[in-house]
């Protein structure tokens, strides 16, 4: 990894001028100064306020776009439909990109943490396969209504050409008998970045996990993101099925549209998502954009029988036909099909295709916060507090301030660490950093509970 060095401000536009294209234009004179770098998130340089979003970065980096279909993982019997739930989950936990543009958030602190819950309906379609097979609807028989050779669902997902479809339906503003979900992220190390994450629902006995690091280098037209070492993915496990867990590994992503004055992300790797206990395993192929050629966002996928003890199969042409048990086809950002059995998705009928994911109607669901008055002095909202009000007043020079002050007490935080010969610790994680799955501490459970009761009061746990 590269070395670091404090975090750089670099020099603003005046702040009578802040239209997307100037600042597409400054945020381009900006990173021309570092091609070549190895690794920008290592660099932390400090943008400027006015190109920043006004939103922390431990609120933004979540996976919980879409709350209800993280809730249906683990609903199926069948070990083929839960690793289809995952799959539904997959494809909405960059709802963020899909439906909206990208943007840069705040970096981070050392010892900042986030919280928050998800309230949401337990209404995803159930994904029967064996249904399917047998020329039946694989969706939710509540969420439907009866045609003449198939059951097609009322949910607004799909179309007249598509035989049947187990999307979700956007989550409900006023769910009737929600279910809540519980999430806790801090901090954990400042060189490199690296920030631990908890997703809990009780209810569900479902949970996961993960480590959120980025590697990023800017080749002169875009910049490439990468998982960083410490990021294995998300890891999900389903207490009800015996601890089922399923490790989802992220792909590359490119940040691109730098020069044309359009802010894009396209992914152009591979992605796997592996289950041991069931022997299952999931390989999404994504194709990028050419270099005169827009992107399709296509995403082509398999399910297939793996040997957890002989993980060789790293690409979908390695897998012989007769252990894929499912294929996937479609544009990540808006639909995607999938068909039973190893031919391919487009030599199927459309009425035996199934849309396993709509993003049309969807859009990203609302956070439950803290009230102010309980939030501490180093939770996210309030810390950034100060920053985000200039920025949305457009007081760019006041932000800028604001942010630089947080910054340099930070620097002035690990300096006096260094003269007394303190090591920092999380607060609500076990500071090992162990094969991507983050341990929560004893402060971090009781958090987490306390979430799970609608209570936000820190009283007891944290000074």
């Amino acid at each position: 990894m590269a070395s670091t060095k404090p975090s750089e401000t670099l020099a603003a536009t005046p702040e009578d001028n802040h239209s997307d294209g100037s600042k597409l234009k400054t945020f381009l004179t900006i990173l021309r100064k570092f091609i070549g770098v190895a690794d920008l998130a290592a660099v932390r340089f400090s943008l400027p306020s006015q190109l920043l979003e006004p939103t922390p970065n431990l609120e933004y980096w979540n996976y919980l776009d879409s709350p209800n279909a993280f809730i249906a993982i683990g609903t199926a019997d069948e070990p083929v439909d839960r690793m289809l739930e995952v799959l539904r989950f997959w494809f909405t936990k960059d709802l963020k990109y899909a439906k909206g543009k990208p943007c840069k958030p705040y970096n981070s602190c050392l010892g900042e943490f986030f919280r928050c819950n998800w309230e949401t309906e337990d209404d995803a379609p159930k994904i029967n396969t064996k249904a399917l097979t047998a020329g039946s609807n694989p969706g939710s028989s509540a969420s439907s209504v009866k045609s003449g050779k198939l059951t097609v669902p009322a949910l607004g997902a799909g179309n007249s050409q598509s035989g049947s479809t187990v999307s979700i339906p956007q989550m409900s503003a006023n769910p009737q008998k929600p279910i809540r979900i519980s999430y806790l992220t801090e901090q954990t190390s400042h060189h490199p970045p690296v920030s631990a994450f908890y997703v809990s629902c009780p209810e569900k006995g479902l949970y996961a996990r993960g480590y959120d690091q980025i590697t990023a280098k800017f080749t002169g037209t875009s910049i490439k993101v990468m998982p960083g070492e410490h990021n294995l993915g998300i890891f999900i496990t389903l207490e009800k099925r015996n601890n089922e867990t399923y490790q989802l590994t992220h792909p590359a992503a490119h940040l691109g549209g730098i020069l044309r004055g359009a802010l894009s992300v396209s992914v152009g790797d591979v992605a796997y998502i592996t289950c041991p206990q069931t022997k299952l395993k999931a390989i999404l192929q994504y194709f990028d954009e050419g270099w005169l050629t827009r992107s399709t966002n296509k995403v082509e996928g398999i399910i297939f029988r793996y040997d957890p003890e002989n993980d060789d199969k790293t690409k979908i042409k390695d897998v012989p036909e007769s252990d894929i048990l499912v294929r996937l086809l479609g544009p990540w950002k808006e639909k995607i099909m999938f068909t039973m059995g190893p031919n391919p998705v487009n030599s199927h009928p459309p009425e035996k295709q199934t849309t396993i994911i709509d993003i049309a109607p969807l859009s990203v669901a609302p956070k439950v916060l803290p009230p102010v008055e309980q939030q501490l002095e180093h939770e996210s909202l309030r810390l950034w507090g100060g920053v985000t009000e200039a920025i949305y007043a457009k007081q760019f020079s006041k932000a800028t301030t604001v942010k630089q002050e947080l910054e340099e007490a930070q620097r002035e935080k690990a300096r006096e660490r260094e003269r007394k010969n303190e090591t920092w610790t999380p607060v609500f994680f076990e500071p090992v950093l162990e094969k991507g799955k983050p341990q929560l501490s004893e402060k971090g459970k009781q958090v987490l509970e306390r979430s799970q009761r609608g209570e936000w009061s820190m009283e007891g746990i944290v000074p």
